[in-house]
């Protein structure tokens, strides 16, 4: 058998999804099939790419064992609660043990109308399939836990937008699909038993050590806190902007999950922002911590029932664990930053960085925002310094060349000359990163037909952290003509 499922949210009660096959596409077509992944999931990719798989990657088929669901959750978008969202264009196929043991979701993205499609066609435009298919194996391969492209393909139907666009199917794996706000959606309905259900359903499929715990539920509440933590601060570490970080797209798995409007910064700034509907920069880069920890309240809020007998209680014990978000965060955060600028384990009590360093990267990263430097190309620009190279292209990157050189030789200082140094900084600061402008030339090049671009994006980004000069004309800021300074969701 081609997939061989095992679905247990199926199992969960009728309230939690709504049965749902995908709609037929007239000409389904093949993109790109992940053959890496296939064949983590054990998942013969030769015959994904054939006539048959195709079928069933574009929706048309529905294999053997699948049991395919739109899934139910509320959320808080832009900080005004929906009491139902839910699966509006993606349906889940089912889940897949793999070769590693993991249980993963199949997910159809564009996939047609559902109950949840409050008035949308449920369909996909090829623009944001391309975009989510280079964006979440990029962030994969950077070390960032995200969801992952299992395939693209394109289905010989329009899809309108502003305008007519070519239509295409994104097949996402997820760890799962729960998100804070399917928890949300139960607890608007006071439905505690549904609640539990999926407090259990959480507990077993990514925190089974909760399960041993003395409070499962506040185990639970710890755990994706810790994991949301951990995800800021990997999100910050490269630059990159979700652009609706809403409570229907927290995963409680704490993988990245719905690349919309995202991106990656290009000229640091902390108040950076491109999601065209985040007119108030409510997601820009530097807030992402913030709203997160206030997403988190918002699970939170739906577990008081589970946490105690009584409210009182059960409030002390979640302001409690949420007090934690804010270290384990900095502790992360700190800790990515230090690798960045090759400094020492904070614990080595190095010169100048009696506050483990923290106080010299808030000022590095006010200078860079005050003399508009490249993000990316700045810390892999003081890689090649550390490694002995020359100084004029980091130099090169500041507005004013004698500020460059002022805070380079302060670097030097916290720094010291160290071998170490270098490898360190290697793994932590990239060359490559999906830039706005090269996913931009992919997707319209993908429109007209051309998907080579594409290809050699995806290529090129499965390995990040390494030199290759064959692909070293991506690792190139815009130029002015060049610049993304809006996306777009794509809905």
């Amino acid at each position: 058998m081609p997939i061989l499922f095992d679905n247990t949210y199926v199992r969960s009660p009728q309230n939690f999804f709504a049965r749902q096959v995908s709609s037929r596409v007239p000409a389904p077509s093949l993109i790109r099939v992940n053959e890496e992944l296939a064949k983590v999931l054990g998942i013969d990719a030769a015959w994904l790419a054939s006539k048959e798989g195709v079928g069933v990657l574009a929706g048309n088929v529905v294999p053997p064992g699948a049991d395919p669901i739109a899934q139910a959750y509320a959320g808080h978008q832009f900080g005004h609660f929906v009491p139902q969202l839910g699966d509006g264009r993606a349906i889940l196929l089912g889940e897949v043990v793999g070769r590693d043991r993991r249980r993963r979701d199949l997910q159809l993205k564009g996939a047609g109308r559902t109950p949840y499609s409050r008035g949308g066609d449920g369909k996909a435009a090829l623009g944001p399939v391309l975009r989510e298919y280079v964006v979440s194996e990029a962030m994969a391969a950077l070390g960032v836990p995200t969801t992952r492209a299992l395939a693209a393909v394109s289905t010989g139907e329009t899809v309108w937008r502003e305008t007519a666009l070519p239509g295409a199917v994104f097949v996402r794996v997820a760890a799962s699909h729960m998100r804070v706000g399917t928890f949300q959606y139960f607890a608007s309905r006071d439905d505690r038993d549904a609640l539990g259900h999926l407090v259990d359903m959480a507990i077993t499929r990514h925190y089974p050590e909760a399960a041993a715990a003395k409070n499962p539920t506040l185990a639970l509440l710890k755990g994706v806190i810790a994991a949301q933590a951990e995800l800021m601060a990997a999100w910050l570490g490269v630059g990159f902007i979700h652009g609706v970080l809403n409570t229907d797209n927290v995963a409680i798995s704490g993988e990245t999950i719905d690349y919309g409007p995202c991106a990656f910064m290009d000229t640091f700034h902390p108040q950076c922002v491109f999601s065209s509907i985040d007119r108030h920069a409510r997601y820009a880069w530097g807030n992402q911590p913030v709203i997160c920890q206030w997403n988190l309240t918002r699970l939170a809020e739906t577990l008081l029932p589970l946490l105690a007998g009584s409210p009182e209680e059960a409030k002390g014990l979640a302001e409690t664990a949420l007090g934690t978000f804010t270290e384990k965060f900095e502790t992360s955060y700190l800790a990515k930053f230090r690798a960045k600028f090759g400094m020492r384990d904070a614990r080595d009590g190095e010169k100048n960085e009696d506050d483990g360093g923290g106080a010299f990267i808030k000022v590095t990263l006010g200078k860079l925002a005050e003399q508009d430097v490249d993000f990316t190309l700045f810390f892999r620009q003081l890689t090649r310094v550390a490694s002995g190279g020359d100084a004029e292209a980091i130099l090169a990157l500041f507005n004013e060349r004698s500020e460059g050189q002022t805070w380079l030789a302060g670097w030097r200082e916290v720094v010291g000359v160290r071998s170490e140094a270098v490898e360190i900084m290697e793994a932590a600061n990239p060359v490559l990163v999906p830039r706005n402008h090269r996913v931009e030339e992919a997707i319209q090049a993908g429109v007209r037909g051309d998907f080579a671009p594409f290809h050699r994006l995806v290529d090129a980004l499965a390995q990040p952290y390494t030199e290759r000069t064959e692909f070293s004309d991506l690792e190139a800021a815009p130029l002015e003509h060049e610049r993304v300074t809006q996306t777009f969701c794509g809905t």
